[in-house]
């Protein structure tokens, strides 16, 4: 308890708030409880069964009979397989976002075998043949892409001004460049990310 309260929370508008954000916090995570995955379990079958509901043939039949959907057809095998079809795309989706956190993080300072650490434990070498842009060279310069909330963004590096900037399209299409005065690419992408978030694509509206 007493380390947690010695982090520092400062707010967006304090002055240090981003040497403080991007200083890296160690332990960065508490190992999840039962009760914890079994949550992630809960959300993440909602999710899957609101995609297999809407890329099902059979539920789109109801839908154009003007029928609800009953739970009870869920037992259907076609409909296990528009399910299994929308783990796929999960799946796909936890690889993209991992993706872009891995970049966040070992472009703010942490390293492969952090990386490897917080997916369950695999080893170093792994975590860089998964992100191999990842985590930096010392030396390293060139352009950083990144895919976050539905948007791209890319950081670049200015070696006239020595700072980075990005320019970034949120999921809503709004654009916006930065200018070349962030001091890390680190602080550069996380004002980029700051920037897809809220420029994030708006909820799809549910077909009855």
């Amino acid at each position: 308890m007493d380390d947690v309260k010695a982090i520092p929370t400062p707010d967006q508008s304090d002055e240090n708030f981003w040497t403080t954000v991007l200083t890296p916090v160690d332990p960065a995570w508490n190992e999840p409880a039962d009760d914890d995955t079994f949550a992630m379990d809960e959300h993440l079958l909602e999710a899957v069964r609101s995609l297999a509901e809407r890329i099902s043939t059979r539920s789109l039949a109801y839908r154009t009979a003007g029928k609800p959907f009953d739970a009870a057809l869920m037992a259907a095998p076609d409909v296990q397989l528009a399910m299994l079809r929308s783990l796929h795309e999960a799946r796909r989706s936890v690889d993209r976002l991992a993706e872009s956190a891995a970049t966040v993080a070992g472009r703010g300072g942490a390293s492969y075998a952090q990386l490897g650490a917080a997916w369950g434990g695999i080893k170093r070498q792994s975590a860089r043949l998964k992100w191999p842009h990842a985590v930096p060279k010392k030396s390293a310069g060139e352009s950083i892409p990144l895919h976050y909330a539905g948007g791209d963004a890319v950081v670049h590096h200015d070696p006239g001004a020595d700072a980075w900037w990005y320019t970034a399209t949120g999921a809503d299409l709004q654009e916006n460049e930065s200018e070349a005065v962030h001091g890390t690419s680190a602080e550069a992408i996380a004002r980029a990310t700051e920037f897809l978030l809220t420029h994030a694509r708006p909820p799809r509206n549910e077909t009855t």
